[in-house]
Protein backbone atom coordinates (compact mmCIF):
# COMPACT_ATOMS: atom_id res chain seq x y z
CA UNK A 1 0.00 0.00 0.00
CA UNK A 2 1.05 3.58 -0.56
CA UNK A 3 -0.04 6.85 0.93
CA UNK A 4 -0.51 10.02 -1.06
CA UNK A 5 -0.86 12.28 1.98
CA UNK A 6 1.93 14.70 2.79
CA UNK A 7 4.46 16.23 0.46
CA UNK A 8 6.67 13.39 -0.78
CA UNK A 9 7.14 13.59 -4.55
CA UNK A 10 7.82 9.91 -5.10
CA UNK A 11 5.57 7.14 -3.87
CA UNK A 12 7.75 4.16 -4.67
CA UNK A 13 9.81 2.66 -1.87
CA UNK A 14 13.30 1.28 -2.46
CA UNK A 15 12.15 -2.23 -1.66
CA UNK A 16 9.58 -1.95 -4.46
CA UNK A 17 12.06 -1.11 -7.18
CA UNK A 18 12.10 -4.72 -8.37
CA UNK A 19 8.75 -3.95 -10.00
CA UNK A 20 10.63 -2.04 -12.69
CA UNK A 21 13.38 -4.57 -13.40
CA UNK A 22 13.36 -4.75 -17.21
CA UNK A 23 14.61 -8.33 -17.16
CA UNK A 24 11.30 -9.68 -15.85
CA UNK A 25 9.70 -9.31 -19.30
CA UNK A 26 6.55 -7.48 -18.16
CA UNK A 27 4.74 -5.04 -20.41
CA UNK A 28 4.47 -1.65 -18.74
CA UNK A 29 2.15 1.32 -19.24
CA UNK A 30 2.96 4.80 -17.94
CA UNK A 31 0.34 7.57 -18.12
CA UNK A 32 1.14 11.22 -17.46
CA UNK A 33 -1.73 13.26 -16.01
CA UNK A 34 -2.01 16.81 -14.74
CA UNK A 35 -4.24 16.40 -11.67
CA UNK A 36 -5.88 13.78 -9.46
CA UNK A 37 -9.16 12.56 -11.04
CA UNK A 38 -7.82 12.92 -14.60
CA UNK A 39 -6.74 9.28 -14.48
CA UNK A 40 -10.31 8.06 -14.03
CA UNK A 41 -11.91 10.35 -16.61
CA UNK A 42 -9.93 9.50 -19.72
CA UNK A 43 -7.89 6.42 -18.82
CA UNK A 44 -9.74 4.66 -16.01
CA UNK A 45 -10.81 1.90 -18.37
CA UNK A 46 -7.37 1.03 -19.70
CA UNK A 47 -5.84 1.24 -16.23
CA UNK A 48 -8.34 -1.30 -14.92
CA UNK A 49 -8.14 -3.46 -18.05
CA UNK A 50 -4.38 -3.64 -18.32
CA UNK A 51 -3.91 -4.10 -14.58
CA UNK A 52 -6.26 -7.11 -14.81
CA UNK A 53 -4.31 -8.38 -17.83
CA UNK A 54 -1.07 -8.41 -15.84
CA UNK A 55 0.43 -5.30 -17.39
CA UNK A 56 2.34 -3.03 -15.01
CA UNK A 57 0.43 0.25 -14.75
CA UNK A 58 2.08 3.42 -13.45
CA UNK A 59 0.95 7.03 -13.19
CA UNK A 60 2.79 10.32 -13.04
CA UNK A 61 0.99 13.46 -11.86
CA UNK A 62 2.36 16.87 -12.70
CA UNK A 63 0.51 18.49 -9.77
CA UNK A 64 -1.58 17.55 -6.75
CA UNK A 65 -4.63 19.63 -7.69
CA UNK A 66 -3.90 22.35 -5.13
CA UNK A 67 -5.87 25.02 -7.02
CA UNK A 68 -9.04 22.96 -7.18
CA UNK A 69 -12.30 23.82 -5.46
CA UNK A 70 -14.98 21.71 -3.83
CA UNK A 71 -17.30 21.35 -6.83
CA UNK A 72 -19.84 19.07 -5.20
CA UNK A 73 -22.33 20.91 -2.95
CA UNK A 74 -23.17 17.59 -1.26
CA UNK A 75 -19.53 16.81 -0.43
CA UNK A 76 -18.92 15.69 3.16
CA UNK A 77 -15.51 16.73 4.51
CA UNK A 78 -13.52 13.75 5.88
CA UNK A 79 -12.13 16.00 8.62
CA UNK A 80 -12.83 19.63 9.55
CA UNK A 81 -10.40 22.14 7.99
CA UNK A 82 -8.81 19.45 5.80
CA UNK A 83 -6.90 21.05 2.90
CA UNK A 84 -8.01 20.54 -0.68
CA UNK A 85 -4.63 18.97 -1.37
CA UNK A 86 -5.12 16.31 1.30
CA UNK A 87 -8.74 15.75 0.28
CA UNK A 88 -7.72 15.09 -3.29
CA UNK A 89 -4.87 12.85 -2.17
CA UNK A 90 -7.28 10.76 -0.12
CA UNK A 91 -9.71 10.52 -3.02
CA UNK A 92 -6.92 9.58 -5.40
CA UNK A 93 -5.69 6.81 -3.14
CA UNK A 94 -9.19 5.30 -3.15
CA UNK A 95 -9.52 5.62 -6.93
CA UNK A 96 -6.17 3.99 -7.61
CA UNK A 97 -7.17 1.11 -5.37
CA UNK A 98 -10.24 0.57 -7.53
CA UNK A 99 -8.12 0.66 -10.69
CA UNK A 100 -5.40 -1.58 -9.18
CA UNK A 101 -2.63 0.95 -9.85
CA UNK A 102 0.34 0.39 -7.57
CA UNK A 103 2.99 2.80 -8.85
CA UNK A 104 2.51 6.57 -8.58
CA UNK A 105 4.90 9.49 -9.02
CA UNK A 106 4.59 13.28 -8.77
CA UNK A 107 6.68 15.81 -10.65
CA UNK A 108 6.36 18.22 -7.73
CA UNK A 109 4.72 21.26 -9.34
CA UNK A 110 1.68 23.25 -8.22
CA UNK A 111 -1.72 23.24 -9.90
CA UNK A 112 -1.90 26.25 -12.22
CA UNK A 113 -5.68 26.59 -12.12
CA UNK A 114 -7.85 27.31 -15.14
CA UNK A 115 -6.61 29.68 -17.85
CA UNK A 116 -6.83 33.33 -16.82
CA UNK A 117 -7.04 32.72 -13.07
CA UNK A 118 -4.62 34.18 -10.48
CA UNK A 119 -3.20 30.70 -9.82
CA UNK A 120 -1.54 30.90 -13.26
CA UNK A 121 0.93 33.37 -11.78
CA UNK A 122 2.02 31.32 -8.80
CA UNK A 123 5.82 30.89 -9.02
CA UNK A 124 5.52 27.10 -8.57
CA UNK A 125 2.66 26.67 -11.06
CA UNK A 126 3.29 23.87 -13.50
CA UNK A 127 2.30 26.05 -16.46
CA UNK A 128 5.21 28.36 -15.56
CA UNK A 129 7.73 25.55 -15.21
CA UNK A 130 10.90 25.51 -17.26
CA UNK A 131 10.24 22.75 -19.80
CA UNK A 132 13.76 21.37 -19.74
CA UNK A 133 13.73 20.98 -15.96
CA UNK A 134 10.24 19.48 -15.90
CA UNK A 135 11.08 17.01 -18.66
CA UNK A 136 14.26 16.00 -16.81
CA UNK A 137 12.12 15.01 -13.83
CA UNK A 138 9.93 12.92 -16.10
CA UNK A 139 12.92 11.34 -17.84
CA UNK A 140 14.07 9.98 -14.47
CA UNK A 141 10.66 8.36 -13.97
CA UNK A 142 10.57 6.93 -17.50
CA UNK A 143 14.06 5.45 -17.12
CA UNK A 144 13.09 3.93 -13.79
CA UNK A 145 9.68 2.59 -14.81
CA UNK A 146 10.81 1.59 -18.34
CA UNK A 147 7.35 1.69 -19.95
CA UNK A 148 6.64 0.24 -23.36
CA UNK A 149 3.70 2.62 -23.86
CA UNK A 150 3.48 6.25 -22.75
CA UNK A 151 0.17 8.15 -22.72
CA UNK A 152 -0.69 11.82 -22.16
CA UNK A 153 -2.95 14.58 -23.57
CA UNK A 154 -2.85 16.13 -27.04
CA UNK A 155 -1.41 19.55 -27.87
CA UNK A 156 -4.66 21.25 -26.82
CA UNK A 157 -4.51 19.55 -23.44
CA UNK A 158 -7.94 18.18 -24.41
CA UNK A 159 -9.77 21.27 -23.14
CA UNK A 160 -7.10 23.99 -23.14
CA UNK A 161 -6.20 23.68 -19.44
CA UNK A 162 -2.70 25.19 -18.95
CA UNK A 163 -1.45 22.18 -16.98
CA UNK A 164 -2.73 19.72 -19.57
CA UNK A 165 -1.02 21.65 -22.36
CA UNK A 166 2.24 21.73 -20.38
CA UNK A 167 1.92 17.99 -19.66
CA UNK A 168 1.83 17.39 -23.40
CA UNK A 169 4.95 19.49 -24.01
CA UNK A 170 6.91 17.96 -21.16
CA UNK A 171 5.92 14.39 -22.05
CA UNK A 172 6.85 14.77 -25.72
CA UNK A 173 10.23 16.17 -24.73
CA UNK A 174 10.87 13.46 -22.14
CA UNK A 175 9.77 10.72 -24.55
CA UNK A 176 12.60 11.69 -26.89
CA UNK A 177 15.21 12.37 -24.22
CA UNK A 178 14.65 9.19 -22.21
CA UNK A 179 16.15 7.02 -24.96
CA UNK A 180 18.99 9.39 -25.81
CA UNK A 181 22.35 7.91 -24.75
CA UNK A 182 23.81 11.41 -24.83
CA UNK A 183 21.31 12.66 -22.24
CA UNK A 184 22.78 12.50 -18.74
CA UNK A 185 20.27 14.30 -16.55
CA UNK A 186 18.72 11.31 -14.79
CA UNK A 187 21.07 10.28 -11.97
CA UNK A 188 22.90 7.63 -13.97
CA UNK A 189 19.80 5.64 -14.92
CA UNK A 190 20.16 3.66 -18.15
CA UNK A 191 18.45 5.10 -21.25
CA UNK A 192 15.03 3.69 -22.07
CA UNK A 193 12.98 4.44 -25.18
CA UNK A 194 9.25 3.69 -24.90
CA UNK A 195 7.96 1.96 -28.02
CA UNK A 196 4.83 4.07 -28.40
CA UNK A 197 3.44 7.49 -27.48
CA UNK A 198 -0.32 8.06 -27.47
CA UNK A 199 -2.59 11.03 -26.84
CA UNK A 200 -5.98 10.53 -25.23
CA UNK A 201 -8.78 11.39 -27.65
CA UNK A 202 -12.52 12.09 -27.74
CA UNK A 203 -14.07 11.28 -31.14
CA UNK A 204 -15.30 14.53 -32.66
CA UNK A 205 -18.54 13.12 -34.08
CA UNK A 206 -19.42 11.51 -30.76
CA UNK A 207 -18.93 14.71 -28.76
CA UNK A 208 -20.91 16.63 -31.39
CA UNK A 209 -23.82 14.21 -30.96
CA UNK A 210 -23.66 14.60 -27.21
CA UNK A 211 -23.65 18.39 -27.58
CA UNK A 212 -26.73 18.28 -29.85
CA UNK A 213 -28.56 15.94 -27.47
CA UNK A 214 -28.00 18.27 -24.52
CA UNK A 215 -29.13 21.29 -26.56
CA UNK A 216 -32.27 19.41 -27.66
CA UNK A 217 -33.09 18.89 -23.99
CA UNK A 218 -33.04 22.67 -23.55
CA UNK A 219 -29.86 22.67 -21.49
CA UNK A 220 -26.58 24.53 -21.83
CA UNK A 221 -23.83 22.02 -22.77
CA UNK A 222 -21.01 24.02 -21.19
CA UNK A 223 -18.35 22.67 -23.57
CA UNK A 224 -17.17 23.22 -27.12
CA UNK A 225 -17.12 19.96 -29.10
CA UNK A 226 -14.75 21.47 -31.65
CA UNK A 227 -12.16 21.97 -28.88
CA UNK A 228 -12.67 18.65 -27.13
CA UNK A 229 -13.01 16.45 -30.19
CA UNK A 230 -10.38 14.64 -32.25
CA UNK A 231 -11.22 13.95 -35.93
CA UNK A 232 -11.85 10.27 -36.65
CA UNK A 233 -8.93 10.01 -39.07
CA UNK A 234 -6.50 10.89 -36.26
CA UNK A 235 -7.79 8.23 -33.88
CA UNK A 236 -5.62 5.15 -34.26
CA UNK A 237 -6.68 3.02 -31.28
CA UNK A 238 -10.10 2.24 -29.84
CA UNK A 239 -9.95 0.16 -26.67
CA UNK A 240 -13.10 -1.65 -25.54
CA UNK A 241 -13.26 -1.22 -21.76
CA UNK A 242 -16.97 -1.99 -21.26
CA UNK A 243 -16.03 -4.98 -19.11
CA UNK A 244 -14.30 -2.53 -16.77
CA UNK A 245 -16.80 0.33 -17.01
CA UNK A 246 -18.00 -0.32 -13.46
CA UNK A 247 -14.40 0.07 -12.24
CA UNK A 248 -13.99 3.28 -14.19
CA UNK A 249 -17.21 4.78 -12.85
CA UNK A 250 -16.41 3.65 -9.30
CA UNK A 251 -12.95 5.25 -9.53
CA UNK A 252 -14.46 8.47 -10.85
CA UNK A 253 -16.97 8.42 -8.00
CA UNK A 254 -14.09 8.27 -5.51
CA UNK A 255 -13.31 11.89 -6.43
CA UNK A 256 -16.40 13.15 -4.62
CA UNK A 257 -15.08 16.68 -4.09
CA UNK A 258 -14.85 17.11 -7.87
CA UNK A 259 -18.26 15.64 -8.75
CA UNK A 260 -19.93 18.83 -10.00
CA UNK A 261 -23.65 18.09 -10.51
CA UNK A 262 -23.46 20.10 -13.74
CA UNK A 263 -20.46 18.22 -15.13
CA UNK A 264 -20.69 16.40 -18.42
CA UNK A 265 -20.38 13.07 -16.59
CA UNK A 266 -23.43 13.73 -14.41
CA UNK A 267 -25.51 15.07 -17.31
CA UNK A 268 -24.57 12.48 -19.89
CA UNK A 269 -27.65 10.80 -21.37
CA UNK A 270 -27.90 7.16 -20.29
CA UNK A 271 -28.09 5.97 -23.89
CA UNK A 272 -24.69 7.52 -24.58
CA UNK A 273 -22.91 6.29 -21.46
CA UNK A 274 -21.68 2.95 -22.78
CA UNK A 275 -20.46 4.48 -26.03
CA UNK A 276 -18.87 7.51 -24.41
CA UNK A 277 -17.23 5.78 -21.46
CA UNK A 278 -17.10 2.13 -22.48
CA UNK A 279 -14.55 2.80 -25.20
CA UNK A 280 -11.34 4.80 -24.76
CA UNK A 281 -9.80 6.36 -27.82
CA UNK A 282 -6.21 7.32 -28.55
CA UNK A 283 -4.18 9.10 -31.18
CA UNK A 284 -0.83 7.44 -31.79
CA UNK A 285 1.92 9.97 -32.43
CA UNK A 286 4.89 7.62 -32.38
CA UNK A 287 5.47 3.91 -32.89
CA UNK A 288 2.28 2.75 -34.61
CA UNK A 289 2.47 0.95 -37.94
CA UNK A 290 -0.96 -0.69 -38.15
CA UNK A 291 -2.42 -0.48 -41.64
CA UNK A 292 -5.52 -2.52 -40.92
CA UNK A 293 -7.88 -0.08 -39.25
CA UNK A 294 -7.93 0.90 -35.59
CA UNK A 295 -5.74 -0.81 -33.03
CA UNK A 296 -7.62 -2.68 -30.31
CA UNK A 297 -4.62 -2.96 -28.01
CA UNK A 298 -2.12 -0.23 -27.13
CA UNK A 299 0.61 -2.88 -27.02
CA UNK A 300 -0.11 -4.14 -30.53
CA UNK A 301 3.10 -4.83 -32.43
CA UNK A 302 5.36 -4.60 -29.38
CA UNK A 303 7.68 -7.59 -28.97
CA UNK A 304 8.54 -7.65 -25.27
Amino acid sequence: MFSLMGHSIRIEKKDQMHQFNPSNNHLTLLIVHAHPDDESISTGGILAKYSADGVRTALTYCTRGEAGDILNPEFVWPEPEMSITDIRALELEKALGVLSVKSVFFLGYRDSGMAGTPENNHPEAFARAEEQEASARLVKIIRQVRPHVLVTYNEKGTYLHPDHIMANRVTRRAFKASGDHGYHGSDGLEPWQPSKLYYTAIPLERIRRMYDTIVERGEEPGFDPEVLGTPEEKISAVIDVRKFLSHKLAALNCHQSQMNPNSIFRRMPDKMRDEAMGYENFECVYGCTSLNGKEEDLFEGIDH
